[in-house]
Order: C-alpha cells, then sequence, then structure tokens
C-alpha cells in the first residue's frame, strides 16, 4: 500500500512538472515545432546586440500582457476602428520592442505555420531577454493561445509606480499571485528606465508638511530633482532603475533597504514585515532571488485565456 501511495506521489510530481496552467506543457512544441526556441532566441539576441534596452522591454511587454486577460498576447494587438486597444492605454504607450515579436513570428511562421502563438513567442522572448541580462534561464511551458479582445481601457487594472503595499497585494492576489511573487516579481524592476512623470509626485510637492517624500534617500531625492525639474522637464528625461539597468541583478533589493528605489510601489515593500524579510532576503543573495523570480515567473506566464492562434501578431484571426 505504501509503495502504491509513493508511486501516485511520483507521478503526480511528474504530471505536475510536465504541465501547468491551462494545459500548458514543457513539450508542448516538441514535435510540431522542435526549433522554436532556438528561433525566437536568436531573433532576441539579434535585437539586444543592438540595444540594451531590450531585455528590459520585452519583460515588461510580457508582465503588461499577463496582468490583462492572462498571457494571451492582446498587448500586441493594433487599435483597430472604434476600438482602442491595449498598447494605446497610459500605462503602455511608452512600451516598445513589439518588431521583435514581429521578427521571431515571422521566422517561427516560416518554420512551422500556424502552430505557435504569439503568446508563447513573448512569454519566451521574456525568458530569453532575462538570461542575455545575465538573469537565470528556466524552461517555460507552453501551450498559450492568442487572446481577441484588446482595450485599452481595461489597462488601468495595471499596478501603479504609486501603489501602496494592500493596493500591489490586492492586484497580485487578484491573478492567484502571493505576496512572494509580487517581491519576486518586482525585481524585474532590476532591468529599465523610467521616465520623470511615474515618480514627479515623489520629489515634488508630495504631501502637505514635504515636498520630498520621506521615504526616499535625501542624497538620492535631489538627484532626482536634477534630473526632473520641476518646469522645463525633457520629454524623455528620466532615471534609470537601477545602476546596473541592463544587468539582471539583485542591486534593486539593495536599493529600496537604501531608500532609493524610483518608484513607491517598490519602496513600500518593506512597509510589511513579510515583504521586508523577503527584501532582505533577495538583497542578500542573488541565488535566492533567481530561484524565486523563475517559479513565480512559470506562475505567472501560466495564467492565460486565449482562443487562438494569429498568423500576425498585430492583427485578430
Amino acid at each position: 500500500m505504501a509503495s502504491m501511495v509513493t508511486l501516485i506521489l511520483i507521478l503526480f510530481l511528474f504530471f505536475s512538472l510536465v504541465s501547468t496552467g491551462n494545459s500548458l506543457s514543457y513539450n508542448y512544441y516538441e514535435k510540431t515545432c522542435p526549433d522554436v526556441e532556438f528561433i525566437i532566441a536568436k531573433t532576441v539576441k539579434a535585437a539586444t546586440a543592438s540595444d540594451k534596452t531590450v531585455p528590459a522591454a520585452l519583460l515588461r511587454m510580457h508582465f503588461h500582457d499577463c496582468f490583462i486577460r492572462g498571457c494571451d498576447a492582446s498587448v500586441l494587438l493594433n487599435s483597430k476602428g472604434s476600438n482602442k486597444a491595449e498598447k494605446d492605454g497610459p500605462p503602455n504607450v511608452s512600451l516598445h520592442g513589439f518588431f521583435i515579436i514581429d521578427n521571431a513570428k515571422k521566422a517561427v511562421e516560416a518554420a512551422c505555420p500556424g502552430v505557435v502563438s504569439c503568446a508563447d513567442i513573448l512569454a519566451l522572448a521574456a525568458r530569453d531577454a532575462v538570461f542575455l541580462s545575465g538573469g537565470p534561464g528556466w524552461d517555460v511551458p507552453k501551450g498559450r493561445k492568442d487572446g481577441r479582445i484588446s482595450k485599452a481601457s481595461e489597462t488601468i487594472q495595471l499596478p501603479s509606480p504609486n501603489f501602496n503595499i494592500s493596493q500591489l497585494q490586492k492586484s497580485f492576489s487578484q491573478r492567484g499571485l502571493s505576496m512572494e511573487d509580487l517581491v519576486a516579481l518586482s525585481g524585474g524592476h532590476t532591468l529599465g528606465f523610467s521616465h520623470c512623470s511615474s515618480f514627479n509626485s515623489r520629489i515634488h510637492n508630495y504631501d502637505a508638511t514635504h515636498d520630498v517624500d520621506p521615504k526616499l534617500n535625501p542624497s538620492f531625492a535631489s538627484k532626482l530633482k536634477s534630473i526632473c525639474p520641476i518646469k522645463n522637464q525633457l520629454k524623455n528625461a528620466g532615471s534609470t532603475l537601477d545602476a546596473s539597468s541592463t544587468t539582471f541583478d539583485n542591486t534593486y533589493y539593495k536599493l529600496i533597504l537604501q531608500g532609493k528605489a524610483i518608484f513607491s510601489s517598490d519602496q513600500v515593500l518593506i512597509d510589511t514585515p513579510n515583504t521586508k524579510d523577503l527584501v532582505s532576503k533577495f538583497a542578500t543573495s542573488q541565488d535566492e532571488f533567481y530561484k524565486a523570480f523563475v517559479k513565480s515567473m512559470i506562475k505567472m506566464s501560466s495564467i492565460n485565456g486565449g482562443q487562438e492562434i494569429r498568423k500576425d501578431c498585430r492583427v485578430v484571426g
């Protein structure tokens, strides 16, 4: 009897590894498109070689896709007629790198027409982006379908850089993600850049008694004020999210502990004992951060609600 229970447990663990989420599996394209991961990685690598901001762009695009209707590539659809698509919603107008997904899709279609979804291409490209930036690699579960609905109005559901800890917790829990997932996935902010508009409220007229958010390190706040003065701002002015903004590392967590996080939604991660412990853990050990990030990325990227395989990632059908 005990051996039968053991066998059942082993089989359960095996199938939970092979399959996850909405019938996703690690070997989904083994027979239908065996070279898909190589093709996508080659495209992402070529784009990154000419523009070091590409990995941050692809990772952010994947997050923004998954948080609206699941990871269904709805963020890639173009606005059409009276329908304004997600990519034209306020939080997404600064997304870039769509051409990389187009290039990958074109190359994949040439090898295996009508087989691989745009949602899978984006999930794989995000993984490659992290790996090419010096971060961890992982096996991505595949088999997502592409969604047919994309509405700019729904982008209001994306977590804001001004969210407090309870708003962040609610946003993540609505998608089946835990507080550990929240802290680990926020580490994606180790890559990238922010325009002044996303943190202006922290450095100018913060509240009735403070001009600057008191949680900000004073010298860091002064630096941000010089980059983003209250008047005469350059259109593209802003700051990298950490000093090593093209390298996927745990610097982000160290900055939070020093009061040098750009977004208040990052700084608030030390507002509860649970999240502060995780920030400290990841700041101390890059390996622990990598392990947690991989686990949470697989969990987040397995949220899927699509219906089709698009031929063109920008157009339904």
